[in-house]
């Protein structure tokens, strides 16, 4: 018998994932799928490429997901600290909502409806003293999906100095399955491709988590909807404080030990394509020849290492396990 793992919202596009990677983790056993409006279907009718995982999904109650020993919430915003509120405390939590990545009551109030829910310890184990906070947490708030693909690209140079932290600068396109399994007209077919849609342009909830995260001061985030189900590409670009800085060097010293982040050989950059299903980060830094700004351009699957990879890798830590267990590290292609 392994650890038992619950998920909880395990209908969603990253509740999906989560299933996918949990089934082919060596030390996992999937002991419950919750999904309210799904509950009594088998998991395979709504993800049909977990075909042979005999698994029925359960109402998201105590009862189903109090026997596992670790739970994944891949509930709406708003909902996980409800749920999380129901269960032992020896039960640990990795949340992929936004619930409780904030420290600020006041940020939270801005971005998000609701009350805020308190802070856990923040599920990105590439930050400085992170992986030793999640291995040590019982509660672990992942990150949102354009925010991991942001702070990886920016945070190491904020950290040096070689960053002004109020001159920061981001464009990210996003696949469609960012926004969630719910049926929406502006995510349809015949509406999505071959276009490309700005959308929440300067009011984004992950820009006080990027803030947070980063210390960044000042951020102009504009996500963009992409015509692919799935990747991040982000292109972040920032003031340098002084001459002669090498952004790439500072990354590649930053995530030397990171098995999951990769920054790319010189010339080379990132593509989402080359992510596609993995829990890897690819990232690549340059100085503009013109502005003198660095620009760090950052790819990674946001249901893999922007969402239910990045889960996993805190869950492994939290649980002593090592950092990559039952994670693809490579991507697939064509």
């Amino acid at each position: 018998m392994g650890i038992r793992v619950a998920v909880a919202g395990a209908s969603g596009y990253a509740g999906g994932e989560l299933l996918r990677l949990i089934a082919g983790h060596p030390e996992f056993d999937l002991v419950a799928a919750t999904a309210q409006r799904s509950a009594g279907r088998p998991v395979s009718s709504v993800h049909p490429q977990l075909t042979g995982l005999d698994l029925v999904f359960e109402a998201t109650e105590p009862t189903a997901l109090g026997a596992a020993d670790l739970v994944f919430l891949a509930l709406p915003h708003g909902e996980s600290a409800a749920v999380a509120g129901t269960l032992p405390p020896s039960v640990k939590i990795v949340d992929l909502g936004a619930d409780h990545r904030l420290t600020d009551p006041a940020a939270w109030r801005r971005y998000y409806p609701g009350e805020h829910a308190g802070a856990w310890t923040y599920g990105l184990p590439e930050l400085p003293g992170q992986r030793a906070a999640i291995a040590a947490a019982d509660r672990v708030a992942a990150t949102g999906c354009y925010a991991a693909a942001t702070i990886l690209a920016l945070a190491p140079l904020i950290a040096a100095g070689a960053a002004a932290p109020a001159d920061v600068v981001v464009v990210a396109a996003s696949g469609t399955s960012g926004a969630g399994r719910e049926a929406k007209p502006h995510l349809l077919g015949s509406e999505v491709m071959g276009d490309l849609t700005p959308y929440k342009v300067g009011t984004h909830q992950h820009v006080p988590e990027i803030k947070q995260a980063t210390g960044a001061t000042g951020l102009s985030f504009t996500p963009v909807l992409a015509p692919m189900p799935r990747g991040i590409l982000a292109t972040v670009t920032a003031t340098p404080t002084g001459a002669a800085t090498d952004p790439r060097a500072i990354l590649g010293a930053a995530y030397a030990d990171s098995p999951l982040v990769h920054v790319l050989p010189e010339g080379a950059w990132p593509h989402t394509a080359a992510t596609l299903g993995s829990a890897a980060c690819h990232l690549q830094a340059t100085v503009d020849a013109d502005s003198g700004r660095l620009i760090v351009v950052s790819a990674l699957d946001n249901l893999g290492k922007g969402a239910a990879g990045q889960a996993v890798q805190c869950a492994n830590l939290m649980l002593g396990l090592p950092e990559t267990a039952g994670l693809p590290v490579y991507g697939v292609a064509p």
